[in-house]
């Protein structure tokens, strides 16, 4: 923040004089145009008293008018298209931010999910499939974080109720329903993240500590949730 305050601020003394410089400008230019009105008025005035009225009285004041008219014109859509760049470079100095939720959250009590079963509540929000099954490294029963992210290409799989499995609709690749894969062309198994139980009983999640089987990390007991049968 103290950056972009910086260049607000930079911006602002650089921008300020010209603005008020093309702003004097304008009225500078309307008031002069005011003046060679009036005088437009007692020439006008003084054709009518004589009750004649030159042809080059006539065009003197036509192209006054027009020269006010168009140079009003043009310092008014200057001005508009030297604020549209402030407005636009003001934009560009504050980043594009996305807002992605925090990596801790709670998912609920673990009674809430039914042995065998994939809760998929946390898929669009969090990427995270919570599945209440037993260990393939420990044979422990209980409940374990997998992320929804293919290890392949980063693509998103679907749970499939039917066949127990998990498949991606990019590239084929399948994965049980414990995360380890079995076909296509995926390199290895879904990883897991850190999982334990909160102050007041909830599932609590930490995406910002993750797992792989490959390394041997699933028997750190971080990414497994126990529960007694």
């Amino acid at each position: 923040m103290t950056d972009i305050a910086r260049a607000l601020t930079t911006a602002s003394i650089i921008l300020l004089p010209v603005m008020l410089l093309h702003f004097a400008v304008i009225v500078l230019t309307v008031k002069r145009g005011e003046r060679h009105e009036r005088s437009g008025v007692y020439e006008r005035a003084e054709v009518d008293r004589s009750q004649t009225i030159p042809g080059a009285t006539r065009r003197r004041l036509l192209l006054r008018r027009t020269f006010v008219s168009w140079l009003v014109l043009a310092w008014t859509a200057f001005t508009a298209s030297v604020l549209t760049a402030s407005t636009a470079t003001v934009r560009f100095m504050f980043p594009n931010v996305l807002f992605e939720p925090p990596p801790t959250f709670r998912a609920g009590f673990p009674d809430e999910i039914q042995a065998g079963q994939v809760d998929e509540r946390f898929k669009e929000k969090f990427a995270v499939w919570l599945v209440h099954d037993v260990d393939p490294v420990t044979g422990n029963h209980g409940i374990f974080a997998l992320s929804t992210v293919c290890t392949h290409l980063g693509c998103t799989p679907n749970w499939l109720e039917a066949s127990q499995e998990f498949k991606c609709p990019c590239h084929g690749s399948g994965y049980y329903k414990n995360g380890i894969n079995f076909e296509g062309p995926t390199p290895r198994p879904l990883e897991r993240y850190a999982i334990s139980l909160a102050e007041d009983g909830q599932i609590l999640v930490d995406k910002s500590i993750k797992f792989q089987y490959e390394k041997g990390e699933w028997a750190n007991p971080r990414c497994f949730l126990k529960l007694s049968e």
